[in-house]
């Protein structure tokens, strides 16, 4: 099987970002297929070229053993127009092949969101070339914008971007989505049941250092190591921060902030302002570096917004990050995706709650050396056998083989290759 995957921001190791479609291509490759990940160079969370020299449109590169083709699209600063711009360049880029004609031509293409509109030059493609098409929904577009209040439904763009989804939805042969619940969103939609396949996002076991309990210390240190953005909610991770110096001094207690994002200025600006001297703001570290950097946590800590939207469903990367990494994690959330509680490997608070996100807190600082050990080994043990990448590999190869005519089963197909 030749299989193309579009992402616009599909991430390679040396990016700080989830590297969902570089892990799932490197197993199938592993499994016998050609996968090509098609992607922007102009990397999202910090607003630069990461790939291309000036006057390059695009660059096939190999990246630990995955081939990208990466696409220049209009660099933006902020969620101003230019983002949409960004969205539509590197869309209609990959409707005219710009990079693609080089390569063999595929069995079948992946579309990903968040935006429909790389999906759609997916399906576009995939129309031409008269093969199969996979639309994967990673985000529910445009309802997250909706759910945060960033948009209202009946903005033309809303309008817009639903009547694209309803497209994706209707042409796909195959519909993959990252998010448990969101099957009967998808049929409320235009969708059709008969085609959803649930695949999480996960964690690339192999670049994960062998589990090793942390080292004793008279500080515990809480870290989340993520995005910080309005949809992260971190501000009630410093009023949590506030309330606890009352209770553990900072020799006692640090609280680490690992990332970047539009929200960070003003975090670092209110922890200075109301002297919150707990916390801790570090820089963003590369996919293939965080580990070590994440074991050197006592625990960690997750928080999100009570949006209506998580009743479909939510698979954060850095979720599964946490939990490979064999330590306690709180997380506050209202979704019924609850790997936390499904395995034992943490505590899970109301969110919103600055009273809950205090207690959870102090409920796993407080616990022995040994309990914290016990209950990270439990979160670990719980990601190795629902969420390694390499069986999520294996179920997504299982819906693609489907998807193509003559092509019963994995196993046949690798036997005639």
């Amino acid at each position: 099987m030749r299989l193309w995957i579009v992402n616009q921001n599909a991430y390679a190791p040396f990016h700080s970002a989830g590297t969902r479609h570089w892990a799932l291509a490197r197993h199938l490759i592993e499994r016998g297929h050609e996968v090509t990940v098609v992607a922007t160079s102009f990397f999202h969370k910090t607003r630069i070229e990461t790939r291309l020299e000036p006057g390059e449109e695009f660059k096939h590169e190999v990246v630990d053993g995955v081939p990208f083709c990466w696409i220049r699209s209009t660099p933006y600063k902020g969620n101003s127009i230019d983002r949409l711009l960004n969205m539509v360049s590197f869309s209609w880029r990959v409707w005219r092949e710009r990079g693609l004609k080089q390569l063999p031509r595929p069995d079948i293409i992946l579309g990903s969101s968040p935006h429909p509109l790389a999906a759609l030059a997916a399906q576009r493609l995939a129309a031409r070339y008269k093969i199969p098409f996979v639309a994967e929904i990673r985000d529910l577009w445009p309802e997250t914008f909706i759910s945060l209040g960033k948009l209202n439904r009946w903005h033309p763009l809303a309008q817009m971007f639903y009547r694209l989804e309803r497209h994706l939805y209707r042409s796909a042969d195959r519909i993959v989505s990252v998010l448990s619940g969101a099957r009967d969103y998808i049929e409320s939609h235009g969708g059709h049941g008969d085609k959803f396949h649930c695949i999480p996002n996960g964690v690339e076991l192999s670049m994960v250092p062998e589990p090793a309990a942390p080292k004793r210390s008279d500080r515990f240190t809480l870290m989340y190591a993520g995005s910080h953005g309005l949809i992260n909610e971190l501000g009630v991770l410093l009023d949590a921060a506030k309330e606890l110096q009352t209770e553990f001094s900072p020799s006692k207690l640090r609280i680490q902030l690992v990332g970047d994002g539009l929200e960070k200025p003003r975090l670092i600006e209110r922890a200075k302002l109301e002297e919150i001297q707990n916390i801790e703001f570090l820089a963003s570290v590369p996919k293939n570096e965080i580990y070590r950097k994440l074991q050197t946590a006592d625990a960690f800590v997750m928080v999100m917004k009570d949006l209506d939207i998580y009743r479909w469903g939510m698979s954060p990367n850095k979720l599964f990050d946490y939990l490979a990494c064999s330590r306690p994690t709180i997380l506050s959330s209202c979704s019924a995706f609850d790997p936390i509680g499904a395995s034992g490997g943490g505590v899970v608070v109301k969110p919103g709650s600055v009273p809950d996100l205090v207690n959870g807190i102090r409920q796993i600082v407080n616990l022995t050396h040994q309990q914290r050990e016990a209950m990270g080994r439990r979160g670990r043990n719980y990601v190795e056998q629902h969420f390694s990448f390499a069986y999520l590999a294996e179920e997504l190869e299982k819906v693609l083989l489907r998807a193509l005519p003559n092509q019963p089963n994995a196993a046949t197909y690798r036997k005639a290759a």
